[in-house]
């Protein structure tokens, strides 16, 4: 099984996954998450698979979330509109993004990349 990683290189949370994917002898397909981000028809894929709501997508203690003030933003904003927000800048989306096709995980847990990721 190969997953596919959307990833920011620089991202220390991105680092700490990419580790436990070598060490764990996980395939993955790395995706640069800014350079190719997830459009809107795939984010909503991800978000329908992934059993979260797309407010959980949202890089909360990111520079762009900040600027561009997306928690007040988010108070109104329906599900279409946040995933459009979303596919707009990849730098908003919270990393990584890690899915087989059927799964999906946001962020890294290795509890949570052990029980999904480890076949």
């Amino acid at each position: 099984m190969t997953v596919t990683f959307y990833w920011y290189p620089n991202c220390g949370t991105c680092k700490k996954a990419k580790k436990w994917f070598d060490e764990n002898g996980v395939d993955y397909k790395a995706v640069h998450i800014v350079e190719e981000p997830p459009s809107e028809e795939q984010l909503k894929d991800l978000v329908s698979k992934s059993g979260k709501p797309a407010k959980k997508f949202f890089n909360t203690s990111g520079k762009k979330y900040r600027e561009q003030n997306m928690k007040e933003k988010l108070k109104d904003a329906d599900e279409d509109t946040m995933i459009q927000w979303l596919a707009s800048d990849g730098m908003l989306i919270k990393r990584p993004v890690v899915t087989d096709g059927t799964r999906v995980t946001v962020g890294f847990k290795a509890e949570e990349f052990e029980e999904n990721w480890l076949s």
